[in-house]
């Protein structure tokens, strides 16, 4: 293998649903502040022109014909990955949040595990939450760091990489219902077999288009993540595939 194929083992893998104001600039920064890598915008069924500007600026598009969540539009990213052989990937949020310069120590975190979390609240940074949310997402993390065998932080975290075994077992497995991208898919792939670790990474202001969430949406959201825990915990263990 030579040097420059070396450089494009690494995917970027980005969701992303109508943020054609804020698309262009994140793809753009990944390629400036990131590693060497190949950029892979999987456009949700969006209906403005996210697709357009995500390949002005240089990235990879796959475009679904109809809005599937963060958990279809990660699997199919996933696949793409496994298709075309790449070694690594990590999912990046395509407003900016995720800082690109924090991709590399979350990717080199695959020296030790086969999943690697960008944790948020992990001595770097300032991101905060506070009231309810915060306590039942500590409670989240209590529950899945006795599941994985280690101390996780920050369960509910979008900034992660896989490695090959990983990719492997989220093709054949990931889950794709709501909440599916975060604790049902992690607690899946610990329990067939995949190690995870956490890395701190700060977290950004979403870099343009409106945010997504308000109290009431994140009150709903805490309950069903209960319940996407509980969900997760009854699946059946699965080993990778080995193709």
């Amino acid at each position: 293998m030579t040097s420059g194929e070396q450089v494009h083992r690494t995917l970027v893998i980005m969701p992303a649903w109508n943020e054609s104001e804020a698309i262009g600039n994140t793809v753009r920064e990944v390629f400036e502040f990131g590693p060497g890598c190949d950029v892979l915008v999987v456009d949700d069924g969006s209906r403005d022109n996210t697709a357009q500007v995500a390949r002005e600026a240089g990235a990879l598009v796959v475009q679904l014909p109809f809005n599937m969540g963060v958990g279809g539009a990660m699997r199919t990213g996933f696949k793409y990955a496994k298709m075309h052989g790449y070694s690594q990937v990590i999912q990046v949020d395509s407003d900016g949040q995720h800082d690109p310069r924090d991709i590399k120590a979350v990717l080199d975190g695959l020296q030790e595990a086969d999943i690697v979390i960008g944790a948020r609240f992990a001595d770097k940074g300032n991101y905060a939450v506070r009231g309810p949310r915060k306590w039942a997402m500590n409670v989240l993390a209590w529950t899945i760091s006795q599941i994985a065998g280690t101390r996780l932080t920050d369960v509910t975290s979008g900034f992660r990489a896989a490695n090959t075994k990983a990719i492997r077992q989220y093709v054949d497995h990931y889950p794709a219902e709501y909440l599916g991208d975060t604790i049902d898919s992690l607690v899946v792939a610990i329990r067939s077999g995949c190690t995870v670790r956490q890395v701190g990474v700060s977290m950004r202001e979403r870099q343009g288009g409106t945010p997504s969430h308000d109290p009431v949406k994140a009150a709903i959201y805490l309950g069903r993540s209960a319940f996407a825990l509980l969900f997760a915990l009854t699946r059946k263990k699965n080993e990778p595939s080995s193709n």
